[in-house]
């Protein structure tokens, strides 16, 4: 294989697996979390922030353990056949049903992306070019003047009002480290049908 393909495959997975060991550990956020929230709901006023809050982490726990996930093979399989096969046919399997999974990832991450500049302020159809014009405005004109640039923030319509750029945000880089993940993958399984990686 050329070694431009094995040195990806080597920074992909060592990324994804210091970002998936660090997402693992806010399952214990996630228990600090519920457990304050029970807590405050039994002894004193109910907190308005723990539900979402809740929810964000969990999102960021999947997200971000996903590329992981798929690098270990943990992830969930339909596994009728599978598990017989001899580890060629795997691959062969594997190298061909990866593109639907990057399609899937690719739908996502387009309708995560769209949905991150709504949550920004952009109304528009081309969420691409606001990121563009956004990062531009960012590194020529200062923070101050990117600020300005972004439109009205969305926020959650409960009662605490969170603004919701930061998580979308998070389920984007999320998806993206999952698409990069999942080309690493493709590259091993043609590796191992080549005979160069077990």
């Amino acid at each position: 294989m050329p070694r431009a393909v094995l040195i990806y495959i080597g920074a992909i997975e060592a990324m994804n697996r210091v970002i998936g060991r660090m997402a693992m550990y806010l399952i214990f956020v996630l228990m600090a979390v519920l457990l304050w929230s029970s807590t405050s709901k039994v002894f004193m006023t109910p907190s308005a922030w723990t539900l979402e809050t809740a929810q964000f982490v969990m999102v960021a726990y999947f997200v971000l353990g996903g590329p992981y996930s798929i690098q270990l093979g943990s992830n969930v399989r339909m596994d009728l056949f599978y598990g017989d096969w001899s580890p060629k046919t795997k691959a062969w399997v594997d190298a061909i049903t990866v593109f639907f999974l990057i399609f899937y990832l690719g739908v996502l991450l387009y309708g995560g992306l769209v949905s991150t500049a709504y949550s920004l302020g952009y109304f528009g159809s081309e969420p691409f070019d606001f990121f563009l014009s956004l990062i531009a405005t960012f590194f020529t004109e200062g923070p101050s003047a990117a600020g300005e640039a972004l439109g009205f923030l969305e926020r959650s319509p409960t009662a605490w009002r969170p603004w919701l750029w930061p998580i979308k945000t998070i389920l984007c880089l999320g998806v993206f480290l999952m698409i990069l993940q999942s080309l690493a993958e493709f590259f091993k399984d043609i590796g191992r049908l080549r005979g160069v990686l077990d």
